[in-house]
């Protein structure tokens, strides 16, 4: 396929506001106990679907609970705030707002899907998510963040605070959702069924690794059709996706 251009502009001198392709790992779920949260692929792959754009300076902000602006307060400490992609307090409501001092241009067609980093939970501040028609626009746009609650959270260096995802626009409206029962397909029907009975089999074999002498590596057996791409009654998926590798901007 032909590759398709996805042009960050920037006027005067380059942004400190770094892109990078997003990253395939998360520090919560290498914690998670045996990596166990890594063998879940679609979780990995939607890990790496997009871009990151990059926090310049560590800061913290508070929100003392008032829906105006001024209810929240953003603090760089000692360090001055960067000239372009700040944290300010623009809409009131507990909103965070960064000014992203980037100008996207996708092909006719296509917008972006700004989104917090996709997968990276945070506790007191969730991300809010827009769509821009990036094919046309000359405006650029903001990302922002709305507080759960009052308190303060804070951001540290280079860390990702937006997700751009491409999209191509009305390809959603092309859709035409149906609900059938599964027996009505029975190829469906019988990899459904083969999938149901590993997975109870593998329940089985972690219970009695649990309780007999000799079983002790089934207590660690997992799912991984999926992960490998090939349907548990055996046909192969035709086209499998375990990692992305995106383009960096140049």
């Amino acid at each position: 396929m032909d590759p398709l251009p996805l042009i960050a502009y920037h006027r005067g001198r380059r942004p400190g506001m770094a892109i990078v392709p997003a990253g395939r790992w998360r520090e919560w779920m290498n914690d998670t106990t045996l990596r166990y949260a890594n063998r879940c692929l679609p979780l990995l792959v939607a890990n790496e679907a997009g871009w990151w754009l990059l926090n310049q300076e560590a800061f913290s902000a508070t929100w003392d609970g008032d829906d105006h602006a001024s209810g929240v307060t953003v603090d760089y400490g000692d360090t001055p705030p960067p000239p372009d992609g700040r944290a300010v307090t623009l809409f009131g409501y507990g909103i965070l707002t960064f000014e992203i001092p980037w100008l996207f241009r996708t092909p006719p067609g296509w917008s972006l899907l700004a989104r917090g980093p996709a997968n990276l939970p945070r506790d007191g501040i969730a991300p809010l998510e827009g769509v821009v028609e990036t094919d046309w626009s000359v405006s650029t746009f903001t990302m922002n963040w709305k507080f759960t609650r009052p308190g303060t959270v804070s951001f540290a260096a280079d860390e990702p605070i937006c997700m751009i995802v491409p999209q191509a626009r009305r390809e959603l409206e092309r859709f035409e959702p149906v609900a059938r029962p599964v027996e009505k397909d029975p190829p469906t029907d019988e990899g459904w069924a083969a999938f149901r009975r590993g997975r109870q089999e593998i329940g089985v074999k972690k219970f009695l690794a649990e309780h007999v002498p000799g079983m002790e590596e089934a207590r660690d057996g997992w799912e991984s059709h999926y992960f490998r791409g090939v349907r548990p009654d055996g046909p192969p998926a035709p086209d499998h996706l375990t990692k992305r590798r995106l383009e960096s901007f140049d």
